[in-house]
């Protein structure tokens, strides 16, 4: 029997996906949560073989959760499902440790046996996906860029992204004409679409 841990924000979808899977003679859903800060201390309390993974979830998002599940539980394989799935987030999870990438779309039948692969070590992901992640280009920004655009992506202002990264208003607007000079963005709005659609954040 294969343990699962299902993680998706709205109800309706986490109830399809619990109920989908319970279906199955060999799957099991031992727990399921609705925001990304709850995956770890649910997994660390029922120790699933398997967690599948919502990546529009509040808060922390689910590619984050998947890469501190795979810190805290790293026996447990992570399948993640994406609503607009595209080659930057592929990367991202696979980089993380993720072993499975599908749109939240597929069928109930595909979910299930792509649960059963990635618990055998092998992974799993849509093949158009898989050739447009080889593709697609690395990302071209450095950590601290990276924090402080995702702050920018957040709404917040140069001076609130000091404050937030114990840096000075100098060295946060320094970050962000770097990362407009790497994306080739025309202004902030423009950078955080071009590093969302790479899925570098």
């Amino acid at each position: 029997m294969i343990r699962i841990l299902v993680a998706a924000h709205l109800p309706l979808v986490r109830r399809g996906l619990v109920a989908s899977l319970d279906g199955e003679s060999d799957l099991e859903v031992v727990a399921d949560v609705g925001s990304g800060e709850d995956i770890v201390p649910a997994a660390l309390d029922v120790r699933p073989d398997a967690a599948v993974i919502d990546t529009d979830l509040p808060g922390v998002d689910g590619l984050s959760a998947a890469a501190r599940l795979g810190e805290k539980v790293p026996r447990c394989r992570v399948m993640v499902l994406s609503g607009q799935p595209n080659p930057g987030h592929v990367k991202r999870a696979f980089a993380a440790g993720v072993l499975g990438y599908m749109s939240i779309q597929v069928g109930p039948e595909q979910l299930a046996d792509g649960i059963r692969r990635i618990t055998s070590g092998r992974r799993v992901v849509d093949s158009d996906l898989a050739v447009a992640a080889l593709e697609a280009a690395d990302n071209p920004l450095t950590r601290r860029e990276l924090d402080v655009l995702r702050l920018a992506a957040a709404g917040a202002r140069s001076k609130e992204i000091a404050a937030e990264l114990s840096l000075s208003v100098g060295t946060v607007r320094n970050h962000l004409t770097r990362v407009l000079y790497k994306t080739g963005a025309r202004n902030r709005v423009d950078a955080v679409r071009i590093a969302t659609d790479s899925g570098w954040i």
